[in-house]
């Protein structure tokens, strides 16, 4: 059973982040959103972009040299490769910000709601009732992730929902809150609002109640 996506425009937001008014018995627990730099680096991978485009452009000073070339002439031809490797770099970063703008996590005491999409926005909801578990993934740069595993047969489309899912889990996704500044505040929150709102039954099963587990 796959969790469909709901289409909204952002300026049509009854809630910042939420498709609708809370329901009475339902109120906000936490909200936020990436951190535009740890995105650009962790999950659209700017550094690694960095470093293969240096090392081209490198590659390319050095075969113009190997070939008889001055070192003027070498230094002026590797211009080229690297002003487009800016171009794509400065393009991969603006996609990062403008990405990290455009999201709102949100959990309340029911569900956790992602709200994603830079040209066409649309808004997931994952009740409780469908969260198995949650990890977090903290980082050595302060940031982090909280991902959720779904229920079987519950799943959410990999494609569509990137990068707001843990990387290469394409199988079964799992719904992420990325590039997290707060990653343990969140994961700590959603840890309380599950508690107090599942039934203890359906708790001794689960690594969300209590503290988030560490991914690995």
């Amino acid at each position: 059973m796959s969790t469909r996506a709901v289409f909204s425009e952002h300026d049509s937001e009854p809630v910042h982040g939420l498709p609708g008014v809370l329901p009475a018995g339902e109120h906000l627990v936490w909200q936020g959103a990436p951190d535009w730099r740890s995105l650009a680096l962790n999950a659209y991978h700017v550094r690694s972009l960095t470093l293969y485009f240096s090392v081209m452009v490198l590659a390319r000073g050095g075969y113009l040299w190997l070939e008889g070339a001055e070192l003027i002439d070498a230094l002026t031809g590797m211009l080229g490769p690297a002003m487009f490797a800016g171009i794509a770099l400065a393009i991969m970063t603006g996609i990062a910000i403008l990405s990290a703008r455009s999201t709102a996590y949100t959990i309340t005491s029911k569900r956790v709601v992602i709200r994603q999409g830079i040209a066409l926005e649309s808004t997931i909801n994952l009740p409780f009732a469908v969260i198995e578990s949650a990890a977090i993934k903290q980082r050595r740069d302060g940031s982090g992730d909280l991902a959720l595993t779904l229920t079987k047969p519950h799943r959410v489309s990999y494609v569509w929902l990137w990068p707001h899912v843990r990387p290469w889990h394409l199988l079964q996704p799992q719904p992420s809150l990325r590039c997290l500044s707060d990653a343990e505040a969140a994961g700590e929150r959603l840890s309380r609002a599950f508690d107090a709102a599942v039934p203890e039954a359906r708790r001794s099963g689960s690594s969300v109640a209590g503290d988030a587990e560490l991914a690995t």
